[in-house]
């Protein structure tokens, strides 16, 4: 590895990390920022759900602009908005100004997660290209996992205001790499489709609104009702100018082949998958095992631990041997996990009762998120791999937003040691979907046969 593909290697991990990470870490937080600064639960939700709601309603905006402008370029736009809002997060005053400031915190997070994947794809080639995505997914994916360690250590150690706070260290870290190699032009003509830009915003917008809104309201209320259906129409709407527009945002080439649109239904399942159950095991852990929150967050690391471990171990042995075993065994492996999980109960024993599972789900993720990501992004052209992470990134998100706010359905309406089976034996259903999905539609060939045999085209 070259100087300059270690920094860009660092520079995406980065990046990623924290977007990923801001997305769930104040869960453990919001008691003592409603304490501090006010407001019910109405409130609380929509500090969470207003970072998410931006960051995947502008994703694929994000992804078309760092195809368009470069891949460092738009990850120093988004370093700086990133910095600036996470400041604003952490000296709001009221419930009302940290609502807003996390909006506009997603609106800049979502130019960074597919620029920084895109920069290792122009950085890495052949099973290198697989190594380094393997340490790219081991550490972004473990932002969800360690999470709650974060939050709640925050919380007990100084400040909720910390949270954010410790956005500033990565984004100081980042910057001097990030101006060498910014291009000194942007790519192309740099045309925007902002016709489907709109449309992108419009109807994912108005579809996570109404997925979040029907947990207090119902799906028949208005409020829900008319941003679904507008959402809806508006994606519809979407793909029919991305077919007819001259410059697309997300061309309809990119659903040619087998592996892009069978990967993100894959990722629908899998990312699902994982916010569901992580989500209840973690409630669970403390309103019902009676956990701190800190010791929670420690509980539920050891998946991380062989995410960092394994992943960039499994990432090459993709690029080598092709990633349809693996994102067919992967999901398999840890569904077996969470199955494992449905002998937690009352008096929770972690060594018997939660570790096993935690350990063989970890094993069965580490397998799954390099070939997983090698497949989508190694169908897609190179000049399209920014809009290409896009659409799987916000895929992942709309699956977590999807599975949380339907976790109450699962559970029966109230978290119990029987909806906590439901919600492991439903995680694991999920996972088995998707390796069958993945065993069933993906190809070997489309990702091997793209791989180049020699040289390295220089980061953008």
């Amino acid at each position: 590895m070259t100087a300059q593909q270690r920094s860009v290697l660092l520079v995406a991990i980065l990046a990623s990390f924290v977007v990923i990470l801001d997305g769930s870490v104040v869960n453990l937080a919001l008691p003592a920022i409603s304490r501090e600064l006010g407001g019910g639960l109405d409130a609380q939700q929509w500090i969470v759900d207003a970072y998410l709601l931006t960051l995947g309603a502008l994703i694929l905006v994000a992804g078309s602009l760092s195809d368009l402008f470069g891949r460092a370029r738009i990850l120093q736009w988004g370093l700086l908005g990133f910095a600036v809002t996470s400041v604003s997060c952490g000296l709001a005053l009221s419930s009302g100004q940290l609502i807003a400031a996390r909006s506009l915190q997603g609106v800049a997070g979502a130019l960074l997660v597919p620029s920084s994947l895109a920069l290792i794809m122009d950085a890495f080639q052949g099973p290198a290209q697989g190594k380094a995505i393997g340490q790219w997914t081991a550490w972004t994916a473990g932002a969800v996992l360690v999470a709650p360690l974060v939050g709640g250590a925050a919380v007990d150690l100084a400040s909720w205001r910390l949270v954010f706070l410790f956005n500033l260290v990565p984004a100081a870290v980042c910057w001097p790499l990030l101006r060498r190699l910014v291009p000194a032009r942007p790519r192309g003509s740099a045309r925007v489709d902002w016709g489907g830009a709109a449309l992108a915003v419009l109807g994912l917008g108005g579809t996570v609104f109404a997925l979040i809104e029907q947990g207090p309201l119902n799906w028949s209320h208005p409020l829900v009702l008319v941003p679904l259906l507008v959402g809806v129409l508006a994606l519809v709407g979407f793909v029919l100018h991305e077919r007819r527009t001259a410059a697309p945002m997300m061309p309809p080439s990119l659903f040619v082949g087998r592996n892009f649109p069978v990967g993100n239904v894959a990722t629908l399942l899998i990312y699902g998958a994982m916010s569901l159950g992580f989500f209840v095991l973690a409630l669970y852990l403390q309103i019902v095992a009676g956990w701190p929150a800190t010791v929670a967050g420690v509980a539920l690391l050891p998946p991380t631990g062989l995410l960092l471990l394994a992943s960039s171990r499994f990432g090459a042995l993709s690029g080598r041997f092709g990633p349809r075993f693996f994102m067919a065994a992967g999901p398999a492996v840890g569904a077996v996990g969470f199955l494992l999980l449905l002998l937690v109960r009352p008096p929770v024993n972690y060594w018997v009762q939660v570790l096993p599972g935690l350990l063989v789900f970890g094993l069965g993720l580490a397998m799954t998120v390099a070939p997983l990501t090698s497949a989508i992004l190694g169908s897609v052209d190179p000049e399209r791999s920014g809009v290409g992470s896009a659409v799987n990134n916000a895929v992942a998100r709309v699956a977590g937003l999807v599975t949380i706010a339907l976790a109450g359905l699962v559970m029966g309406g109230q978290l119990s040691t029987a909806g906590l089976q439901r919600s492991m034996a439903v995680t694991a259903g999920l996972l088995l979907l998707g390796a069958a999905v993945s065993g069933v539609g993906i190809s070997n060939a489309e990702v091997l046969d793209r791989a180049p045999q020699g040289g390295q085209e220089p980061a953008r």
